[in-house]
């Protein structure tokens, strides 16, 4: 296993994080000011329709599978979803969209869509889990890898699956690699905390009904360590020298930071003061 080195001594301008996910990793990897803002500074993050949409999913289809392997039906799993709207009524990820009565039904009818795709790619009734929206963690070197498996079960041998549900749109070919990222980083966790590589981990994209999996190997495992440790050792650099550079690319249409990007004539140094007010009321 890749041990970690030791981030730097000198006293760093930000606390570098003690710990990483798939998704900090990632986001650090798609533009290191944001990472600051999100990860280090802590801003709001204001929700989404499609991350509201994708968290909701997530839930209807960790109810169904709360259920016993026979009573799996597509009913059943309309009334997960229905469930699940039910208990995001009052959560704030749903309350700040702000949606009116028919944005508001366009979201519940996409959301029962997006679950009932899933019975497309597999059969539930068949699918034998052990763990759902399961939290591991694992230290490497000084650094703690962190990460939740949507869902983790058994194959007809006996033998552990990841599987990561997804909302979004399916990746091309040439950025499937980059997608599996994450699910290699659970399959790490998986081998720490159990002591057995999962034999196959799955990405499932419910929006197009593709689904792509890779088996782990050792060496994509010491490939994951060694990038999570590359990347560590940058943020901690970046903490150090007060560097945290933006990074131009499509995800900056999206990017609820932009006013404070310097790419976009914004001072980072004001987002500390004005993003707690300015994010906090946007719906």
């Amino acid at each position: 296993m890749t041990d970690l080195a030791t981030p730097p001594t000198s006293s760093p301008t930000w606390t570098i994080p003690t710990s990483l996910s798939p998704s900090r990793v990632e986001s650090f990897l798609s533009c290191p000011l944001s990472f600051r803002f999100s990860s280090i500074e802590k801003l709001p993050d204001p929700p989404s329709v499609a991350t509201t949409r994708g968290s909701l999913v997530h839930r209807a289809l960790e109810l169904l599978f709360c259920l016993p392997a026979a009573e799996r039906t597509a009913a059943a799993l309309d009334r997960c979803t229905d469930d699940a709207l039910a208990e995001y009524a009052s959560h704030p990820d749903y309350t700040l969209l702000g949606l009116d009565a028919d944005q508001a039904a366009t979201f519940a009818r996409e959301c029962h869509e997006l679950a009932a795709n899933y019975l497309r790619l597999e059969d539930p009734t068949r699918v034998r889990e052990i763990g759902l929206e399961l939290r591991l963690e694992a230290p490497v070197g000084d650094l703690m890898l962190r990460g939740i498996i949507d869902r983790l079960e058994l194959d007809a041998d006996g033998e552990l699956v990841v599987t990561d549900y997804k909302t979004g749109r399916a990746p091309s070919p040439n950025w499937e690699r980059k997608s599996l990222s994450g699910v290699h980083f659970y399959a790490f966790l998986c081998e720490s905390v159990f002591g057995k590589r999962p034999s196959a981990i799955r990405l499932m994209y419910l929006k197009s009904g593709e689904v792509i999996t890779a088996t782990p190997t050792e060496q994509s495992t010491r490939f994951m360590t060694t990038r999570t440790s590359a990347v560590w050792k940058a943020v901690a650099t970046a903490c150090e020298r007060d560097d945290f550079r933006p990074r131009q690319s499509a995800l900056c249409n999206w990017c609820v930071y932009q006013r404070w990007c310097p790419e976009y004539g914004g001072d980072p140094s004001l987002a500390a003061t004005e993003a707690p007010v300015v994010l906090a009321t946007r719906s």
